[in-house]
């Protein structure tokens, strides 16, 4: 079995490193500190493991998961985590194995061991996808930046640079600082975990920031447009009319 350790704290790598050394059937294929090494080694190493830390600067886990679901692979994961034993129930529920730091050597092996009855099993389950897990695990709190993935290229972006999302079938396009990026995802899924108080779905096809938002101008009975600061427009059907009128009136 190959795995990678992912974390980007020296020590925590350390003691996975050295747990591993009593299995000699598990090869240690990399190490990585950040997101981004991560992701360079798994294209490297194909590894059939990830030993993979959450709370990481520039690609946390969940994002890291998410990017190699995008390239369609997707190793057996044993998170290694500080994350509280609220958040961690979301794992369980998902059957996916976790180390909530500091950990032992005997719940190191049992979850060694779950990571191996996992990959063995045949037909193996699909595992839950990363987008899942990030949600289960952030308990209701909304996405802070979205990771979209085009070839080789990796962009973040965070939320309040996000202008506005429009369905695109199982894609969704982000407008950001004045460029479009293609995203494989639903505009339902992306709206559930968004703040519903910032962005709203305006039309069936789009949803918008509204800090962008400046006015609505009614051409007709029953068209409507949402002008934005940079002077487009967008539509906005009778249910999304509703949804803001109901925001505006409850600010007053």
């Amino acid at each position: 079995m190959k795995a990678l350790i992912i974390d980007d704290e020296d020590l925590a790598r350390a003691v996975v490193r050295e747990h591993l050394a009593a299995h000699p059937d598990v090869e240690v294929a990399a190490e990585c500190a950040n997101g981004f090494e991560a992701l360079k080694a798994a294209a490297q190493h194909q590894p059939d493991l990830i030993f993979l830390d959450i709370q990481m600067p520039k690609l946390d886990g969940f994002e890291v998961l998410e990017l190699l679901e995008a390239e369609g692979r997707r190793p057996a994961v044993v998170f290694v985590t500080a994350y509280d034993q609220h958040a961690l129930r979301a794992f369980e529920a998902h059957a996916v194995d976790y180390l909530l730091k500091p950990f032992s050597k005997e719940r190191f092996d049992a979850a060694l061991a779950k990571a191996r009855a996992l990959q063995a099993a045949q037909p193996a389950a699909p595992p839950p996808p990363a987008s899942e897990l990030a949600a289960a695990a952030r308990q209701g709190k909304p996405l802070e930046r979205i990771v979209v993935k085009d070839g080789p290229k990796v962009t973040v972006v965070h939320l309040d640079r996000l202008d506005w999302v429009q369905a695109q079938d199982d894609y969704v396009l982000l407008r950001t600082e004045g460029k479009n990026l293609l995203k494989q995802q639903t505009l339902a899924n992306l709206e559930s975990q968004l703040d519903s108080s910032r962005f709203i779905r305006i039309h069936r096809s789009y949803i918008l920031n509204l800090d962008r938002l400046i006015r609505v101008e009614q051409d007709t009975k029953e068209h409507r447009d949402a002008i934005l600061r940079d002077g487009t427009r967008l539509p906005v059907s009778r249910a999304g009319y509703q949804r803001l009128r109901e925001l505006w009136e409850g600010a007053v």
